[in-house]
């Protein structure tokens, strides 16, 4: 039968264990600089654009991107897997499919993102004019 002694010891050593540095909290917030549109001129319909989205961590805390979503089912975006440090670049990636524009037509094609930052809903737009 183990005692409530051992119980404790053992707690806390595994608590001891966990406690380190640089782990990513709840509630950290941060901030970043980060290019909100991607103007991509003139395509040809059917063309798939590909948007780069550049990110700076400006903040004391890790970044990290919850929810990336596009405005309808022609866009997709990625965002990076990793957190991006403070101090730190990267890059959010996004498609976007012309099949169905009208030809002589201009679009517009929102991104929407979630991160550690306030405000932390951030939209994204791409143009084109389609021809």
């Amino acid at each position: 039968m183990i005692s409530i002694k051992y119980i404790s010891l053992l707690s806390l050593l595994l608590l001891a264990a966990c406690s380190g540095g640089n782990k990513l909290e709840v509630g950290q917030k941060t901030s970043m600089k980060i290019d909100k549109l991607f103007e991509a001129g003139t395509r040809v319909k059917g063309e798939v654009i590909e948007a780069r989205f550049n990110i700076e961590n400006t903040g004391d805390y890790p970044l990290v991107f919850g929810e990336i979503k596009g405005s309808c089912s022609c866009t997709v975006a990625e965002k990076p897997e990793a957190p991006i440090l403070p101090g730190e670049k990267g890059v959010i990636l996004a498609r976007v499919d012309t099949e169905s524009f009208r030809v002589n037509s201009e679009v517009s094609k929102y991104v929407t993102l979630i991160a550690n930052t306030e405000p932390n809903r951030v939209t994204l737009r791409i143009t084109a004019q389609i021809k």
